[in-house]
């Protein structure tokens, strides 16, 4: 048994590995290809706060995965056979990524795991145990995601270039822009993050007899951090000088140009929040099967409500992300950043700012959709406005081609390995 947990653990491990080689591009790519970070930098901060969501809020996520991810009443009599799918998940998730990640193509993580529980649950009890209303959701999202988040990418860049860059003195406009872009970045990011970040001091005044609405403190939060934002970024615009010559003679920097040096702070900002909202969230598409398969262990049965995720196993897929996007991470980031069209902070800025509320809208409307569909259709949507000759179709075939096949071929190495194992150990 120790054997098999410690193989298992080293696959979960994996499969975090090319989760953050892959996945990680996401947060950061567009910060390092409008120059707002180095490489390094990105790596950096990327890591510690992709390590950070995982380890604290990531339990939650794990637990839902781990119970619901494959209908877990059909396997109620068969515990060995449901471990058994949960390894092939892994061995699939985490090759598929790899293979996606070695060409430098952003794919879906979700999507392949959906794809892996498919091919195992097919050949394991037939056609019927598929969730086909849910493959069917996600075929929906995969053309819906990208659109969205262009349309939305388009309208938010069509309005700072036009009320911004395209104006004499950007540097004036921006001082009067300034309040509602902290407001904009702060409320849509702070409804993705916020609540988690705030939920142990919402516990603890509700513990002292306050029985406040749950929202109220991450929307106070939320506006005392916007003010702030604000007077921060009215000074360090004040300290790149007041003179547009000035501004634009600065050589220390690769962003000479102040405005751009000003959208690349919110755009670094905005980065942070992706990443440790990806941490928290996609760390369980890694560790959900390990947890599951330790349930399954320790207990005898197949988990079918909540479970506690150990401490251990979060930091195992938390290391697993930060090792795989300080190793392998740059292609993908590459691609993102550089590869579909030449970004600037400004630009940047909008196609995570677009990323993020395409994700909030869909999350209300109950679709499940992929942070690389969105991210991708965002820089798209940008490169719209811009110029569409200046947008690299070629890039793009191989990204859509790439997430067209996801889940087919997840799910038929799911489905070839897990009858390969069943001969074997069943």
């Amino acid at each position: 048994m120790l054997i098999t947990l410690v193989a298992v653990a080293l696959l979960a491990f994996y499969v975090a590995w090319n989760l953050g080689a892959n996945d990680v591009a996401n947060a950061m790519g567009t910060s390092v290809g409008s120059k707002a970070v180095t490489l390094k930098q990105a790596i950096i901060i990327a890591g510690i706060l992709e390590f950070t969501g995982a380890v604290l809020f990531g339990h939650e996520v794990t637990e839902t995965l781990a119970t619901k991810i494959a209908n877990p009443a059909l396997f109620a009599a068969t515990p060995q056979i449901f471990l058994t799918g949960m390894v092939t998940v892994l061995i699939s998730c985490g090759v598929w990524l790899q293979i996606a990640t070695s060409r430098g193509l952003p794919v879906s993580s979700s999507h392949a795991v959906v794809g892996a529980i498919a091919g195992f649950s097919w050949v394991a009890l037939g056609v019927s145990a598929i969730d086909w209303s849910s493959i069917g959701l996600i075929s929906i999202g995969w053309v819906l995601t990208p659109l969205i988040s262009g349309a939305i990418a388009a309208l938010f860049y069509s309005q700072i270039k036009h009320w911004i860059l395209d104006q004499p003195n950007q540097v004036v406009q921006l001082q009067e822009w300034i309040p509602w872009l902290s407001t904009l970045l702060l409320g849509v990011f702070g409804v993705i993050v916020l609540p988690s970040l705030t939920e142990p001091l919402t516990n603890f005044v509700i513990e002292l007899g306050f029985p406040i609405p749950a929202y109220d403190i991450p929307l106070l939060t939320g506006a005392i951090a916007a003010v702030g934002l604000t007077i921060i970024s009215w000074r360090q615009l004040g300290k790149m000088g007041g003179d547009e010559g000035e501004l634009l003679s600065t050589t220390h920097s690769p962003l000479p140009n102040p405005v751009e040096r000003l959208f690349g702070r919110f755009q670094l900002l905005s980065a942070c929040f992706v990443a440790f909202a990806h941490g928290s969230n996609d760390v369980g598409n890694a560790i959900a099967p390990l947890a599951a398969i330790v349930y399954i262990n320790r207990t005898g049965s197949v988990p079918t409500d909540s479970i506690t995720i150990p401490i251990w196993i979060l930091i195992l897929g938390g290391a697993g992300i930060v090792g795989g996007l300080a190793v392998w991470g740059k292609k993908v980031i590459a691609t993102i950043g550089e590869n579909i069209i030449a970004l600037q902070p400004s630009s940047g800025f909008c196609a995570e700012l677009a990323t993020a509320t395409t994700i909030l809208i869909a999350s209300r409307l109950g679709l499940p959709v992929s942070t690389s569909h969105a991210l991708v259709g965002a820089v798209v949507g940008i490169g719209l406005v811009q110029n569409i000759k200046s947008i690299k179709f070629q890039t793009l075939k191989g990204i859509a081609a790439a997430w067209l096949i996801t889940i087919p071929v997840s799910a038929f190495l799911s489905a070839g390995i897990f009858s390969i194992a069943r001969i074997l150990f069943l």
